[in-house]
């Protein structure tokens, strides 16, 4: 351990870490659900934004687009020509001096030569080619640039070419020009379909060294080498005309000769014939004041190009998306560690979501929140309103599953404020099982997590009609997500704290209809005029009537009058103000469901003057209640008053 290094882990996902918590993510979810939007544009908008502690997409995309400025903004692309018109300044500057100590006429020819220099950079190293230098500094910098442009074109198809030819031999050059040879003979074979594997493998034994990436196939390597020669082409397009007709000459003086510019435009035409869709058009704005050599400004764009696939990646707008698409080693190669943690944690959390059954598919085919996902969601709006009824109390949540009943034969784990007998077998089982294989041995000590109580039924039942007012200025009012979270808190409670009783959720808008707790939570916001209350109280009354022997209880969520009543042929009447007739009919209902003896409560949200002296008649009718929450504390209102409703019956 002595010579043990540390350092940040980079073998994939941390095993260390825990796994991803999907509360925040559900209810960021639901809560848009909820609001009218699908459930899979709610999870894109999530993974979009990102969570608490998680850069979402949108700000990966901006770190993405960023990177690309810096890379624009860095430097220019003439970055080649003006080191090559460097040196050739400081060999004719060089020469001069030479010249002008020599007496001889030759000495004085050569200096006219030399002032007879063509302004282009190409052609100047052109006409030189065959001149008698007589400053040794002189020649070694021309012959520098021919080097430079060798080393530069290639540096352009094969990353590091630069560094690695720097002070190279004739041998070394050859050796190039060999693997230039064999590679051609190879990208020939690939594109007339032959097997090129033994030809692939002899290719690499003998100039693997060229690449580093260590590429497993022919495939591999034109994948990797069309990418870098599309990149150059890229650079290519970017340059202004002079600049192109003047490096075009220039390569023609690499190394001394047009082969090496020959040989790798001939792999230019074999690498696009392979791979046409590797991105050969387009171009780039580089606006800096630095100048860039051909390999760094390839290096430059090639980047950009994965810089826009990633960002394409990220924008998750195409069809069939998923953040599997994400190549999280790419991304932390180009945006670093931490933004590829941030894009682990949102993949993660979207694989979540449907490995543990939270979202599902429905009967045509989209996306939508699984029953698991609903309970989750109810249970979550069952313990904000317990949390609103503890404030407003000084009472606390209640986890009875029923009071003064019977035993089930179930037990749960004890939580804060049960009053239920201890199941003592269970309770002794899970403390043996904690300490089995501890070495702790007998006795056995119990924990709090130990410790479960017998679950029990409540004795009275009750038919439970929660009717939710669905017109538009529900929505328009900010009371549509409220008036859901109060049906999901409702639902929940009845569901595992008093199973005997009977919940039916009925939507009244223009026409009423009964709904499912997901139903419900997914519809749309609507739009519609109308309160068609008696629609809402007939179904009530049908629903109360299917339990003879329990209690019924109707609990009516509004914001307006009764606009809209239903007729015999089954279509709705709509009139504002509210039509005597409407009024009629909803008055009918409700005295039927008094004479049922129905406890109802009005939950009255707004400041309606009319709503409020109608509600109030209606209450009197039926020696019902009122009450009047605003939107947030909808959901403690009509659960205490169903909990009070029971308190009542025992």
């Amino acid at each position: 351990m002595r010579h043990a290094r540390y350092g940040r882990y980079r073998g994939g996902p941390d095993p260390l870490a825990p796994p991803v918590d999907l509360r925040e993510a559900l209810a960021d979810i639901g809560e848009q659900v909820m609001s009218g939007t699908s459930p899979r544009r709610a999870i894109r908008e999530m993974l979009r934004r990102g969570m608490r502690g998680t850069a979402g997409l949108d700000e990966l995309r901006r770190r993405a687009s960023r990177r690309r400025r810096e890379l624009l903004d860095r430097g220019n692309l003439s970055g080649t020509l003006e080191e090559a018109r460097k040196l050739l300044d400081e060999a004719v500057l060089e020469e001069r001096k030479a010249l002008a100590h020599a007496l001889d006429d030759d000495a004085r020819f050569q200096e006219m030569q030399l002032a007879e220099l063509p302004p282009s950079t190409a052609k100047a190293v052109e006409e030189l080619g065959g001149y008698p230098w007589r400053s040794v500094e002189a020649r070694e910098k021309y012959e520098q640039i021919k080097d430079l442009l060798g080393r530069e074109l290639l540096d352009q198809r094969f990353a590091g070419m630069k560094q690695a030819l720097e002070n190279a031999t004739d041998e070394d050059r050859a050796r190039v020009e060999d693997m230039l040879q064999a590679l051609s003979e190879l990208l020939d074979a690939h594109n007339r379909g032959e097997d090129t594997t033994g030809l692939f493998e002899k290719f690499m034994a003998e100039f693997g060294d060229f690449f580093p990436e260590g590429p497993a196939s022919v495939d591999e390597l034109i994948d990797s080498l069309a990418a870098r020669a599309a990149a150059a082409q890229r650079l290519r397009n970017s340059l202004s005309e002079d600049q192109r007709a003047e490096l075009d000459a220039l390569a023609r003086q690499a190394f001394g000769s047009p082969g090496v510019a020959e040989q790798l435009a001939r792999l230019d035409e074999q690498l696009q014939a392979a791979r046409p869709g590797a991105g050969w058009t387009g171009d780039e704005d580089f606006g800096g004041s630095e100048g860039m050599g051909l390999g760094e400004g390839t290096s430059a764009i090639q980047e950009i190009g994965d810089l826009d696939a990633l960002s394409e990646a990220l924008s998750q707008q195409y069809a069939g998306a998923t953040m599997d698409d994400v190549d999280l080693d790419e991304l932390a190669r180009l945006l670093g560690d931490d933004a590829a943690v941030d894009a682990r944690t949102l993949t993660e959390l979207e694989r979540a979501l449907h490995e543990q059954g939270l979202v599902d598919r429905g009967p045509d085919g989209d996306l939508r929140l699984s029953p698991a996902a609903m309970r989750k969601l109810g249970q979550a709006a069952l313990r904000d309103v317990a949390r609103s009824l503890s404030s407003r109390t000084g009472g606390r949540d209640t986890h009875r599953a029923g009071a003064a009943g019977e035993p089930t034969g179930a037990a749960r784990p004890w939580q804060f404020g049960d009053t239920e007998p201890w199941d003592t077998t269970r309770t002794v089982v899970n403390a043996v099982l904690r300490t089995a294989g501890t070495g702790s041995g007998p006795p056995v000590r119990l924990s709090v997590d130990d410790v479960e109580v017998v679950e029990t039924e409540q004795r009275t039942r009750a038919a439970v009609a929660l009717l939710v007012d669905i017109s538009f200025s529900m929505v328009m009012d900010g009371r549509w997500v409220p008036m859901k979270r109060t049906a999901l808190a409702l639902e929940h409670l009845v569901r595992t704290r008093f199973r005997g009783d009977h919940l039916q959720i009925i939507a009244f808008g223009r026409h009423a209809r009964t709904m499912t707790v997901p139903e419900l939570a997914g519809l749309d916001e609507i739009f519609e005029q109308g309160t068609n209350l008696h629609h809402g109280l007939l179904l009530a009354g049908r629903h109360v009537r299917r339990y003879p022997d329990a209690q019924p209880v109707v609990l009516v969520v509004t914001d307006g009058e009764p606009t809209a009543h239903l007729q015999p042929g089954g279509d709705a009447f709509f009139d504002y103000p509210p039509h005597p007739v409407t009024l009629a009919h909803t008055v009918e209902e409700l005295d039927a469901l008094g004479r049922l003896g129905a406890q109802v409560t009005f939950f009255r949200l707004g400041e309606d003057p009319g709503l409020g002296r109608f509600v109030d008649t209606m209450a009197r009718r039926v020696s019902g209640r009122v009450v009047a929450p605003d939107a947030d504390g909808l959901g403690a209102a009509v659960v205490g008053d169903y909990l009070r409703a029971r308190r009542r019956r025992r």
